[in-house]
This record gives structure tokens, sequence and C-alpha cells, in this order.
């Protein structure tokens, strides 16, 4: 009997202190990307991916070319000619293909390097927004979040906040 007693005081307890919380959510993307810092860090970006793009269309038109001149040429190559160059193709596609995963490795570093300082702020701007605010908790991201009350949706408070902070 005690036991329950004991139990259900540490429910009750736990449901009064649940009344009290007051829980918030920021679209975390949705922040970064509408900040001074976020929109330079995403053009920088877009220069670099750009760059990289342009870069691997010209070798995906060489690779293309070289594809359809080995087409052309296989009835009146030899044998031993032939096997040669499909060789060599297959090499080229496979140094494509590497570059190409490199690629996307280096974008996504850079793009880590870029928002890591942001996201850095971004924390420590939530945290004192919450805490002058008075929440119990802040999520992260509102697809994770299937109801919620407009005043919970801290993201354009945080924004304003995150540009303040210079």
């Amino acid at each position: 009997m005690k036991r329950m007693l004991i139990v259900l005081s540490m429910l009750l307890t736990a449901s009064f202190a649940q009344a009290q919380a007051k829980v918030g959510f920021v679209d975390m993307q949705k922040a970064i990307q509408s900040t001074s810092a976020g929109k330079k860090a995403k053009t920088e970006l877009e220069t670099e991916f750009n760059k990289k793009k342009k870069e691997l269309e010209k070798k995906e038109a060489d690779l293309k070319k070289m594809g359809e001149d080995l087409e052309k040429k296989k009835s009146v190559l030899s044998e031993e000619a032939l096997g040669k160059k499909q060789a060599e193709f297959q090499e080229e596609m496979l140094k494509y293909r590497d570059v190409v995963g490199k690629s996307q490795i280096e974008i996504q570093k850079k793009e880590r390097e870029l928002t890591a300082p942001i996201l850095d702020k971004m924390k420590k701007v939530i945290a004192k927004l919450a805490k002058d605010k008075g929440y119990t908790l802040v999520l992260e991201n509102s697809q994770m979040v299937l109801y919620a009350t407009a005043d919970a949706d801290l993201t354009t408070e945080v924004i304003a906040a995150f540009e303040k902070e210079k």
C-alpha cells in the first residue's frame, strides 16, 4: 500500500510538472537559410557547386564523345585494338565516377564548414531566447511536430534574435 502511494504521488508530481512545461519548436533549416549569414553561405555553396558541375559536365561530354567514337570505329578496329580502346574507355568512366564521388564529398564538407558556425551561434541564440521566455523544452524541426499553437513556433523570433547578435 505504501509503495502504491509513493508511485501515485510520483505520477501526480510528474503530471503537475508537465502541466507547467512550456514547449516550443524551431524550423532550423528555415532559420539558418533566412539569416544573412545563411544566405551568404548558400550563395558561396551554390557558386562552388556550379563550378564543380561545369567541370563534371565537360568530363561527361568528353566521355560521351569517346564512347561514340569507339562505337563508330568498332567495325574497323582489330580485336586487340578494340579491346584496348574499350579498356581505356572503362578506365576513364571509373575516373569520372571517382571524381563525381569526391566532388559530392567536397560539397558536403564545404556545406558543413559554412553552416557549423551559424548553427553554433543559432543554438546559443535559441538557448538564450528559451531561457528568457521561460521555455522548458525547444524542439528542432517543425516537420516532427504534429500539432502546436502558433506561439510555440519560435523560428521567426530566433531569426530576429540571431540577426541582432552580431
